[in-house]
C-alpha cells in the first residue's frame, strides 16, 4: 500500500466509492470532489439522449451550469479537422504524400526534415515536429497570435525522424489547418461547417469565439485562480456536448463520409478524442460494447493531472453506470 502515499487521497477515494444509483448523483460527486461545473450527454443507441449538469455555469454570478451551454473543445477539434482533410484528400485537392517542404517552401529550413514529413504522417502525428506547447516560454510568455504559435515549434530539433515513432504534436494539425485554408483560399472552418455541420445539422458548433454569444459559453477556470477564462480566444472549436456527441456518433457510424472517405481517415485518425485547455476538460468517446457516445465536459483545470484524472475516473464510473443499466 505504500505506492498510495503518492497519489492524492481524492483521487483514490473518488476510484473507490461504491458507484451511486444514477448519472446525476455522479455529477454531482464530481462537483464535491472539486469541479466547479459539469456537462455529461448519453447518447445510447434507441433510447432517447440524456442530459446532465452539475455546479456552476459562472461560478462569479452564480449562474448554474445546464447541458446546452456551449464549451471549447480543444483538441476535439482534430477530429473534425482530420474528417476535412479526408475530405479534401479524396476530391485530390490534398495528397498524403506530399511533403511540408512540398506545401509550406518557406518553412522548409526552419523545420527538420520538412522535405520527408509527410501529410499523412503529420495526420498520424508521426511527423517529430516539436509540439509548441512544449517551448519552455510557451506558458511564461503564451503567444497572442497564429505566427507566435508556430514559433514556439520552429528552429527546433525533431522529437524523432519521421515515421520513426508517435508523438503527439498540436503544430501537426495547426499546420494541418494552415494547409486546408491555403488550398481552399478561405478558412478551414467554413469548409466544416458547410462539408460537416450543415449535412449533420449540428447547428450549436462554432469555428470561433467571436461566432457565438459569450453568455452562452461555459466559465473556465484554473484551481487557485479566480479569473475565468472563456473569452480568451484559442482559435479552437465551441460546441454543445449534444453537437459533439451527435458528431462523434457520425463519425463512427459512418455517416459523416461520402463514399471512399472514411477508408482515408482510418489511415490517418482516430475515433475518440480528449480535450484540454485552461478551464476546459473534455472526453468524447464511442463505446462499441454498449453502442453508446458520451460527452463529458468540466470547466476546472489544473496542468499538475490531478483534475485530468479526476475527470478521467468520473467518466469511467459514468460508462459503468450506462453499463450497468443497459444489462440489468
Amino acid at each position: 500500500m505504500s505506492s498510495l502515499w503518492f497519489v492524492p487521497w481524492i483521487l483514490v477515494k473518488a476510484w473507490i466509492l461504491p458507484l451511486p444509483d444514477t448519472v446525476q448523483e455522479q455529477l454531482n460527486e464530481g462537483i464535491g470532489h472539486g469541479f466547479d461545473g459539469m456537462i455529461v450527454y448519453v447518447d445510447q443507441a434507441g433510447e432517447p439522449p440524456e442530459f446532465y449538469a452539475a455546479g456552476w455555469h459562472d461560478r462569479k454570478n452564480k449562474i448554474p451550469a445546464y447541458p446546452q451551454a456551449l464549451f471549447k473543445i480543444a483538441s476535439i477539434t482534430k477530429l473534425y479537422v482530420a474528417v476535412a482533410t479526408a475530405k479534401l484528400v479524396k476530391d485530390q485537392r490534398l495528397s498524403l504524400d506530399k511533403t511540408l517542404a512540398d506545401y509550406f517552401p518557406e518553412l522548409a529550413g526552419r523545420i527538420e526534415n520538412s522535405e520527408r514529413i509527410t501529410l499523412k504522417m503529420m495526420a498520424q502525428h508521426r511527423s517529430g515536429i516539436p509540439n509548441f506547447i512544449d517551448h519552455p516560454d510557451y506558458w511564461k510568455n503564451p503567444p497572442k497570435n497564429k505566427q507566435e504559435t508556430l514559433d514556439y515549434a520552429l528552429d527546433l530539433p525533431a522529437d524523432f525522424e519521421p515515421d520513426e515513432d508517435y508523438g503527439y504534436s498540436n503544430t501537426n494539425y495547426m499546420l494541418i489547418s494552415d494547409l486546408i485554408d491555403k488550398v481552399l483560399g478561405y478558412p478551414h472552418q467554413q469548409y466544416i461547417k458547410e462539408e460537416i455541420l450543415i449535412p449533420l445539422g449540428l447547428k450549436n458548433t462554432f469555428g470561433s469565439l467571436h461566432e457565438v454569444d459569450i453568455e452562452e459559453v461555459m466559465s473556465g477556470y484554473y484551481v487557485g485562480l479566480e479569473e475565468d477564462f472563456k473569452t480568451e480566444d484559442t482559435g479552437l472549436m465551441l460546441a454543445t456536448a449534444e453537437d459533439v456527441g451527435k458528431f462523434l456518433r457520425a463519425l463512427n457510424d459512418g455517416s459523416v463520409f461520402n463514399e471512399g472517405e472514411q477508408e482515408i481517415y482510418s489511415s490517418i485518425y482516430f475515433y475518440e478524442h480528449t480535450g484540454l485547455l485552461v478551464g476546459y476538460q473534455s472526453i468524447a468517446e464511442y463505446h462499441k460494447d454498449i453502442d453508446t457516445v458520451v460527452i463529458q465536459f468540466n470547466n476546472t483545470t489544473n496542468f499538475d493531472g490531478y483534475d485530468w484524472n479526476l475527470a478521467e475516473i468520473i467518466y469511467n464510473r459514468i460508462v459503468q453506470l450506462v453499463r450497468n443499466k443497459k444489462n440489468s
